[in-house]
């Protein structure tokens, strides 16, 4: 078994620490799943069987086996059992011999009708100590989780853009400091910086003329832009930023091109940033849109020794 560094020791701790907490706290160890005959792989089989009926009426214990990961030899048995118990029906497939359809029956609908109240009441008491701001959280964080270690997600979540909501400039703020100390070593001063750009912008910003844009997907902040007046004539774009989670999905240009839409239709002539050359997506991201590399000067910012750059775009 190789060696583990702190860091990956501690957070594979946090996730086991997680799953026991989970587990037990719903009860899904128990013999009786939800004071049921069944266990949580009983239900979990019978509801597989339920929900793929109501799509199609030639599901195989194959499939079922290979969604949720069961051997097939438990399987087969499991599904011998529900059908002497009347909970399934299997019917041999006239095409293929070797092969049975299985479909629930009236019984095995009214047992898992049963569980579902006894589910939803279930989650619905958790859900009821916690306050409506604490359930989307949690909802939030649930989805992440699925999101994050899904094997194949089937569809990628959408991405939509809005304005800031209470809370949401904190969030810039937060994740900027955390991200660029993250990505590229970045402290001292970056995160003041941060600060004092988005508290500017919340205490005297031309709503007609300036505006921030969060991109938020399945109820998580994802990214963020704003573009804020420089001068009368010209905009200056401040604060893109694209979570990890959501690159490779075009978000970068989707921000910084609703940034040059919403100048031009204010009048601006032009737009200017302040850029470094270590941020190479976000530099790839303004030279597509249209930005020309205008200045650059080796510094020390951040902590860090960096070439900080300005880019424009006219007009």
């Amino acid at each position: 078994m190789r060696a583990l560094q702190q860091p990956e020791a501690g957070r594979i701790a946090a996730v086991r620490r997680f799953n026991r907490f989970y587990t037990q706290h719903l009860g899904v160890l128990r013999d009786g799943y939800l004071d049921s005959p069944f266990s949580l792989t009983q239900a979990r089989v019978l509801y597989e069987i339920r929900e793929r009926g109501k799509k199609t009426s030639q599901t195989t214990a194959t499939e079922v086996g290979r969604d949720l990961g069961l051997d097939a030899g438990y399987l087969s048995r499991l599904v011998a059992q529900f059908e002497k118990s009347g909970l399934i029906r299997k019917e041999r497939s006239p095409s293929d011999g070797r092969q049975s359809f299985l479909s629930i029956t009236a019984m095995g609908r009214k047992a898992m009708d049963l569980l579902e109240r006894r589910t939803v009441r279930q989650v619905g008491d958790v859900l009821d100590r916690l306050s409506d701001p604490e359930q989307e959280r949690l909802v939030s964080a649930m989805r992440a989780v699925e999101r994050m270690i899904a094997p194949e997600p089937e569809a990628q979540p959408e991405i939509i853009l809005r304005e800031p909501r209470p809370g949401d400039l904190g969030w810039v703020i937060a994740r900027h400091a955390t991200l660029y100390a993250e990505e590229y070593g970045w402290g001292e001063n970056f995160e003041g910086l941060c600060a004092q750009i988005v508290a500017e912008f919340a205490a005297s910003h031309d709503a007609r003329r300036e505006r921030c844009w969060i991109a938020g997907m399945d109820g998580e902040n994802v990214g963020s832009v704003f573009l804020v007046k420089d001068t009368d004539e010209i905009a200056r774009l401040r604060l893109l930023l694209v979570d990890p989670v959501a690159r490779g999905r075009g978000l970068g240009t989707r921000l910084t091109d609703e940034c040059v839409r919403f100048a031009r239709a204010c009048g601006y002539r032009g737009i200017t940033l302040w850029t470094h050359s270590v941020l190479t997506a976000a530099r790839h991201v303004y030279g597509k849109a249209g930005f020309i590399l205008t200045s650059s000067e080796k510094r020390k910012s951040f902590g860090k020794p960096v070439v900080s750059e300005i880019w424009d775009l006219k007009f």
